[in-house]
């Protein structure tokens, strides 16, 4: 392969950051004197963190009639619903969410999965027939990952597990798409011999075969019913989500409060609907930097919630990116990764369930598709096909590649398809074909994973009720021009939250119009905006040197110095752009170091 020398690298200051173990399971031609097995039958291996029974009965569970064996992660919505299906009273069953799914699946096979509402990333063996099946819930909330070569396929819902069985060396496609996106879109996976499932899909072995048991799809509906008919239905579904994702009524509930529409909306639903204490967190960096407490502040005030402020240091966010990236399963180069561990764990001192407002702007179209929108009535005079525009407006190094990376790089990826072709050149309304985009890739590859795997290290169990499957689906049905039309953005949702009604009381009972300020509603979205320009010039530059431009770095290989020089001497940064491509490289070549270290 190319670049061996990057296996020999050696990380020069960053020191091994132990992470919970998680489970894992082998299918081939295992060893079965194999550690920590917990559970096995031919070509079938369960094996658990140091073997231990407790996480066995969470994580493990074998139909009624002894056929299938599923492993994995659940969290469901719908449980009683599905109970009742199988002629089993809800109050009566003892067992775990793994043990329903593993006897719908002994009753309805396949078929069950589309009966599923909620999160998983499940395993399931049928030992009569001796077929494995991989199943990733529809949006992504859960991942699953899986080994590609060798005897023995590895599978397990973190990326870092699998480090025993894999090589070091790099997907040269997957690096150029994580330079272009801050994240890994697809399939692929920093490393070569690791896929990840794809949401919404089964995979099955031996014969490797992929099944899509839900997708994506436009399907406008009532193009003549105006905006507010819309907008309460998705009110309706809103208010039911909501209800669904909070904790037992006598516990206290989280939300992460940046003051924007979506997490003041569903703040204020939380608010609605929970009698226990709620629970709200902001956060802010400094004197130094405008923030949005202002209008957080307003929020917690107007819904009554207890509200918490953290203030993260300059250093507080170069310290922690070691420990983030340990956490992340493949890089994510978001600024906003060191603040969401930091803020999750204040949140922890507090509650264990925390909801967010992640999902808005993929479902509802937030102002970041307005370039592709201009693109697109004015390709002709900008000589910018829709893919290339695409990939421009992430604002990352998509324009960059020639330069940053390596001409043998450069060679090997510049013809390689991209991920996104297919939707981009569908035959969908250009709206939903860029909100399909961002809902299949940002939000399965960058949001919903980021929001998962930090939350878990925070001991936190993380909520997404804008990302819920229902609502995806939902907003598929909306027509485009009530999503963003002109500088208009998310009209339905903002329709939803002062005017919707709501079915779970008397339908002639409107729901109050002041369920959130004005000066909530009407607001432009700005966006979290984490001062790393401010960072890389002020704070970082010695580190960052020390980090990027050491000949000893693992990015070395691949990408050329001289780019990556200039924009830490900030030379013709005409754009301010500069800080956010540093700090995607920068969670590279940690993730990088930290990930090394698990070998």
């Amino acid at each position: 392969m190319l670049f061996d020398a990057f296996k020999n690298r050696k990380s020069r200051k960053i020191e091994f950051i132990k992470t919970k173990a998680t489970w894992r399971v082998a299918w081939g031609r295992v060893d079965a004197n194999y550690e920590n097995i917990a559970w096995q039958d031919e070509k079938f291996f369960v094996i658990l963190p140091g073997g231990n029974s407790e996480f066995l009965t969470e994580k493990l569970a074998i139909s009624s009639g002894g056929r299938f064996v599923v492993v994995g992660d659940i969290w469901l919505t719908n449980q009683v619903q599905l109970l009742q299906k199988l002629g089993i009273e809800p109050d009566s069953f003892q067992g775990s969410s793994l043990e329903l799914v593993a006897n719908l699946w002994e009753r309805w096979g396949f078929e069950c999965l589309r009966q599923l509402v909620g999160m998983f990333g499940l395993v399931v063996w049928d030992r009569e027939k001796q077929v494995l099946k991989l199943v990733r819930d529809r949006i992504g909330v859960r991942t699953l990952y899986y080994t590609t070569t060798g005897s023995v396929c590895w599978i397990a819902p973190q990326l870092r597990t699998l480090a025993p069985h894999r090589s070091a060396d790099l997907d040269l496609v997957a690096l150029r798409d994580y330079l272009c996106c801050a994240f890994v879109p697809g399939e692929r996976t920093l490393w070569e011999q690791v896929r990840e499932l794809r949401p919404g899909t089964v995979l099955e072995f031996p014969d490797q075969k992929v099944t899509a048991y839900w997708q994506l799809q436009q399907k406008i509906i009532a193009i003549d019913q105006p905006l507010e008919w819309h907008g309460d239905r998705l009110r309706e579904l809103l208010d039911q989500v909501v209800q669904e994702y909070l904790p037992p009524a006598n516990e206290p509930v989280g939300v992460f409060l940046s003051g924007g529409l979506d997490s003041s909306s569903i703040t204020a639903l939380v608010a609605k609907f929970h009698k226990a204490p709620v629970h709200t967190f902001s956060i802010h960096f400094g004197s130094e930097c405008p923030n949005e407490l202002e209008f957080s502040s307003l929020v917690a005030s107007h819904c009554q919630t207890q509200h918490h402020i953290l203030e993260i240091t300059f250093k507080n966010m170069w310290e922690r990116l070691p420990e983030t990236m340990a956490y992340l399963d493949d890089p994510i180069g978001d600024p906003l990764t060191v603040p969401n561990l930091l803020l999750g764990r204040l949140a922890r001192e507090n509650v264990e369930v925390i909801l967010n407002g992640e999902g808005g702007d993929p479902c509802f179209g937030g102002p970041k598709n307005q370039p592709m929108l201009i693109n697109s009535l004015y390709g002709s005079v900008t000589n910018q096909d829709a893919l290339q525009a695409y990939l421009i407006s992430f604002q990352k190094c998509a324009v960059d590649l020639p330069q940053l990376l390596k001409p043998e790089v450069w060679a090997a990826v510049q013809t390689a398809p991209w991920v996104f072709e297919e939707d981009l050149y569908s035959q969908a309304n250009y709206l939903n074909r860029l909100m399909a985009m961002n809902i299949k890739f940002k939000g399965a590859d960058q949001i919903l994973t980021k929001v998962s795997n930090l939350t878990q290290a925070a001991l936190l169990q993380g909520r997404s009720p804008l990302f819920d499957q229902r609502v995806v689906d939902l907003s598929m049905e909306i027509p485009p021009e009530y999503k963003l039309s002109g500088v208009e953005e998310k009209a339905v949702l903002k329709q939803a939250i002062t005017s919707g009604k709501s079915s779970l009381q008397d339908a002639a009972v409107t729901m109050s119009a002041n369920i959130l300020p004005d000066a909530i509603i009407h607001r432009p979205k700005s966006g979290m905006m984490v001062p790393v320009q401010l960072g890389f010039r002020k704070y970082w530059q010695q580190e960052a040197r020390d980090l990027l431009l050491n000949r000893n770095a693992y990015i070395t290989p691949y990408l050329n110095q001289l780019p990556i020089r200039n924009w830490l001497n900030y030379q013709g940064d005409t754009w301010s752009r500069y800080g956010v491509k540093l700090w995607l490289l920068a969670s590279l070549e940690v993730w990088l170091q930290v990930n090394q270290k698990t070998q």
